[in-house]
């Protein structure tokens, strides 16, 4: 049986609902972060049968909230709706196929990852529609990427280019690749002080001649990453980021002028700081007589969203509170125990940066497990060793945060999170006394 998006017709996107229904009969042991000697031995529906509670669980212990999830979920998927794109979350940001599934069904048209490993990965629990935001220049990946689209001619895949010499290494391995199967491919444009994209827009169009000229490849369409431009909501940074976006539509309306596309094409950006600025600059060419009579389809690739946080995209993003009256919820927490009171200011936690993400932002502690209001609002989190955090607590007393107690954190960039665990409880309400632990997310990285 496979889970299918709505109203797509034969071209659905779908997931293997067996394959991640399969996830429930793993054997749990201690290889498990966190997880309870009691579990080892079992099978997550075994584990989940017995209905267990987080304060069950060893700490440090990272959690997802259920509701929240699925309130972010639909809030991203009407307004991806709304705005007239689609949605292709970028997967790399939680590599929980449980996750892309609930993604899917919501009406995502596919499913963004990172690298030719994560591809595979997708593959093996079926998902039919993926864009690969990074160029395929490994020879071993696109052997196996030509046998996979021969071997299912229904698997729609696209990959990015931002160079001749790009197009040039494909050819040269896809000449002793199996089938004859076409990749799709988008050209990537990038920006000053970016990250991987051609720099000018002439350069851009050479790539797009040369796969053209491709006997193997199909000009797909173009692409790139906005948020490598900004990095906050500054006037500059928003300028910055709209003039590049322009760019990147004006690139597709030369493409399209220039005979260039043959089968319809992409207009793909955008993270989870900026997708209403992608929506204001691009949303406009997502029409099925497009440019020049090409049919475009404007295809955003946040994937944060799903999870969002406390810390960066909180900070950011144009659908978290209180810029939105349906505002994203932070679904993610830290949870430490207090294993030091060393200075009558410090507490010591059993959570550092083996546990915890801590690129954008460290941890913020919000209440001890059960006692909201239970911390000094000046209670911070100083710094991350492997695994302790330096909780400073102004004025406090010993008494406040006693050895013993668990604290709960707020957590910033949900990507840098989820790669730290390869087992996540998900509770029923992060803000109940005694949370229940009502599924496991599994995690591939």
């Amino acid at each position: 049986m496979k889970l299918r998006t709505p109203s797509e017709g034969r071209n659905a996107v779908t997931i293997d609902e067996k394959a991640v229904a399969a996830l429930e009969d793993r054997v749990l042991g201690p290889e498990h972060k966190g997880l309870p000697p009691a579990a080892w031995g079992r099978t997550v529906r075994e584990f989940l049968d017995s209905g267990p509670h987080l304060d069950e669980f060893e700490t440090p212990v990272l959690t997802v909230d259920r509701a929240a999830v699925a309130a972010n979920v639909a809030v991203m998927a009407d307004w991806a709706q709304a705005a007239g794109v689609r949605l292709a979350p970028h997967g790399k940001t939680t590599m929980a196929p449980q996750l892309w599934a609930q993604q899917l069904v919501a009406g995502s048209w596919g499913i963004t990852l990172a690298t030719v490993w994560q591809v595979q990965l997708a593959r093996s629990f079926g998902v039919g529609r993926i864009v690969l935001a990074n160029a395929l220049v490994d020879p071993v990946g696109l052997h196996w990427l030509a046998g996979e689209l021969a071997q299912d001619p229904a698997f729609e895949f696209v990959c990015w280019a931002d160079s001749v010499e790009t197009v040039t290494l494909m050819d040269e391995h896809l000449r002793s690749a199996p089938g004859q199967a076409g990749i799709r491919v988008i050209i990537e444009l990038g920006g000053p002080h970016g990250r991987t994209g051609a720099r000018t827009v002439a350069e851009a169009k050479a790539v797009a001649v040369a796969v053209d000229r491709s006997a193997r490849l199909t000009l797909a369409g173009v692409g790139g990453y906005e948020g490598a431009l900004g990095h906050d909501r500054t006037p500059d940074a928003v300028a910055a980021v709209r003039h590049y976006l322009d760019e990147l539509g004006g690139l597709h309306r030369e493409l399209a002028a220039d005979g260039l596309y043959h089968d319809g094409a992409i207009i793909s950006a955008g993270g989870s700081a900026y997708p209403d600025l992608v929506v204001e600059c691009l949303a406009g060419f997502a029409d099925e007589q497009g440019v020049q009579g090409i049919p475009t389809t404007v295809v955003l690739r946040s994937g944060a969203y799903i999870i969002h946080d406390d810390g960066f995209y909180a900070g950011i993003s144009p659908l978290a509170a209180p810029r939105s009256e349906r505002p994203l919820r932070s679904a993610m927490h830290g949870w430490a125990r207090t294993v030091s009171r060393p200075e009558p200011e410090l507490a010591l936690l059993d959570a550092g940066k083996r546990d915890l993400p801590f690129d954008e932002g460290l941890p913020v502690p919000q209440h001890i497990a059960g006692q909201e209001d239970s911390l000094n609002a000046a209670a911070t989190v100083s710094a991350l060793n492997d695994q302790h955090a330096f909780l400073r607590l102004p004025g406090s007393t010993a008494a406040e945060v006693p050895v013993g107690s668990v604290v709960r954190l707020g957590l910033s960039h949900p990507c840098t999170a989820f790669d730290k665990w390869r087992l996540i409880p998900v509770i029923d309400d992060a803000d109940a006394e005694r949370p229940r632990v009502v599924d496991l997310l599994h995690t591939f990285f």
